[in-house]
């Protein structure tokens, strides 16, 4: 695929143009200042949840020498919770991130649970967010993955939804689009704990519990490389990488019994 480097806000405003079910549109003045209130909202923001997360509850993170600071660097989590993207990246680069923002990862986040009002909208920008549309199978914020994560990082649950019932469901084939096309190096994460912290539904996080987040080493996909672009390689693709962050989730739960 033939690389494309735009900037930073080119795709973006391509998928602000769209006439219904759009994004908010930013003017000039945001995307001037955009640099300075992501890093200040996004590391105010994974502080407190430093605290919820640390403090407030009891969590375990393992494999964290996995992850590296490299750039193009995918971060794939089971999903349990609203609150899962600030504790993928938290636990992986905090605080780190204070001094190198880069590591701050970008986060598809679903427009209606992240731009349900202004104000959410407005953080869900500053927190590297990239508006989804209800229903997903969104080729624009496909495409806008595509220009960013290769110079950056993402955090990103492959099964579209959050768990009902804790058990890791079926990744989607987008999934291993973004990763054919960029040739990401794919960290496989696995949590446990936060459907806990936050069920679905609730809007308050609950303390006292235990979390666990694992780092498994990097997923070799080369093999997928060398065949055809197709949605089939890239469902091939996304269950290797399922059944990395599967056994990984087994792994946690006798423990946490």
């Amino acid at each position: 695929m033939k690389s494309i480097k735009p900037t930073l806000f080119t795709a973006y405003n391509r998928v602000m143009a769209r006439a219904s079910g759009t994004p908010p549109r930013r003017g000039r003045l945001f995307r001037l200042l955009w640099p300075l209130t992501s890093y200040l909202v996004t590391n105010l923001t994974v502080t407190v949840f430093w605290v919820l997360f640390f403090v407030l509850n009891k969590t375990t993170v393992k494999g964290r020498e996995h992850v590296g600071t490299e750039r193009n660097t995918l971060l794939l989590s089971n999903h349990q919770s609203m609150l899962d993207s600030f504790l993928v990246g938290l636990a992986a680069f905090y605080p780190r991130s204070l001094i190198q923002p880069r590591l701050l990862p970008w986060n598809p986040a679903a427009a209606e649970n992240f731009y349900r009002t202004p104000i959410l909208a407005w953080l869900a920008d500053n927190w590297k967010c990239i508006w989804v549309q209800p229903g997903r199978h969104d080729l624009h914020a496909l495409h806008r993955m595509i220009q960013v994560l290769p110079s950056s990082v993402m955090t990103l649950f492959p099964e579209g939804t959050r768990t009902r019932d804790g058990s890791v469901g079926r990744g989607q084939a987008g999934t291993g689009l973004l990763i054919l096309a960029t040739r990401a190096r794919v960290i496989p994460v696995a949590i446990e704990g936060m459907r806990e912290v936050l069920p679905i539904g609730k809007s308050m996080p609950r303390v006292f519990k235990r979390i666990t987040v694992t780092y498994g080493p990097p997923v070799d996909y080369a093999e997928f490389l060398a065949q055809p672009r197709t949605r089939e390689t890239a469902q091939a693709l996304i269950d290797r990488v399922m059944a990395a962050i599967r056994a990984q989730h087994d792994g946690l739960r006798p423990k946490r019994r």
